[in-house]
């Protein structure tokens, strides 16, 4: 029998890719568990106990509800293409939700764990019983992901975000228009970046067989993020001006980790706009592709930061003390 050997170039090529992917996941996860810390040092803010560990498991649940949410829409982007290939890539929805449930239901362990309470009591808090509102919101829309119907996870999915809004925002001054804020910004950002996801590999899998199909893909998509852009600046922009007094912007944790979320978002603009005139000018959908993988590398890291920014402590007391 004959054996196909690999080329050892292209060997060389993929274990230094699955190297640096590797390498990637470790910096994500230390920059996950030390983030905080970082960005509190010098500022005098109380310390969040197991601040590290509540970053990573809010890291762990912003990607699964970017992923399923995102995937969703994507795949609605797919399906309306006339002339697509039946080809698809293999869901990663069902999974993406467990994930997120885990992560959700590893934060009421660490908030019972912290506050010195049982479990039942745990519930009984507000930030618990949304907790455990988010947990159940993701193995809903696992469940949903795994039926016949998977488009029904849309609704457990806009729960998951109902309830984080709510976590998100317990301060005394206007609650509601934080929530009302942060659903906007949460649901555009999961669109954005698992949609990007999706359709990436969605052109992955169509590179052979449909690139003209691909190249149709990611101009949907680009139409779409364009307004999801929008949505994301405006209400970024009001959370932050309601949020941050702008005379702790250097000297609180959250302002600081504000500024490294503003760089990460201009570095993820320029890569937006490279991409979509790329996609304009060339027609090769593999060269747009590419540079949107950039992108979705720089968004990963703005979802990290996002983590950061819902763990640290309120920056107003540092402004009226």
């Amino acid at each position: 029998m004959l054996h196909s050997r690999v080329p050892a170039p292209a060997r060389r090529r993929s274990a230094a890719a699955v190297l640096i992917r590797a390498g990637a996941c470790v910096l994500a996860v230390a920059a996950a568990l030390l983030g905080a810390t970082a960005v509190a040092h010098g500022t005098g803010e109380l310390r969040i106990p197991a601040a590290g560990t509540a970053t990573l498991l809010r890291t762990v649940l912003f990607g699964a509800l970017a992923v399923h949410l995102g995937g969703l829409a994507a795949t609605a982007l797919a399906r309306s293409l006339p002339d697509r290939p039946e080809t698809a890539p293999r869901g990663w929805a069902a999974a993406a939700s467990v994930a997120g449930a885990l992560a959700a239901a590893g934060q009421i362990l660490r908030l019972a764990r912290i506050s010195d309470l049982g479990l039942v009591e745990t519930y009984g808090t507000r930030e618990g019983g949304l907790l455990l509102l988010t947990a159940n919101g993701f193995a809903l829309a696992a469940c949903c992901a795994a039926s016949s119907r998977p488009a029904l996870a849309a609704a457990p999915l806009a729960l998951v975000i109902g309830a984080e809004a709510l976590r998100a925002h317990p301060e005394a001054y206007s609650p509601a228009v934080g929530a009302a804020l942060t659903v906007v910004h949460l649901t555009a950002a999961s669109l954005w970046c698992g949609g990007l996801l999706q359709v990436l590999r969605t052109m992955r899998l169509w590179r052979r067989t449909g690139p003209g199909a691909a190249r149709a893909l990611l101009g949907r998509y680009a139409r779409l993020a364009g307004w999801l852009y929008a949505a994301l600046a405006v209400s970024g922009t009001f959370s932050a001006l309601r949020r941050l007094p702008p005379d702790v912007v250097l000297t609180s944790a959250y302002g600081r980790a504000l500024l490294v979320k503003l760089a990460l978002m201009a570095v993820v603009s320029t890569l937006a706009l490279g991409a979509r005139r790329r996609l304009a000018s060339d027609p090769d959908p593999a060269v747009a592709r590419r540079r949107a993988r950039r992108e979705l590398v720089a968004l990963a890291a703005v979802v990290l930061v996002s983590a950061v920014l819902t763990v640290v402590p309120d920056p107003h007391w540092l402004s009226t003390r």
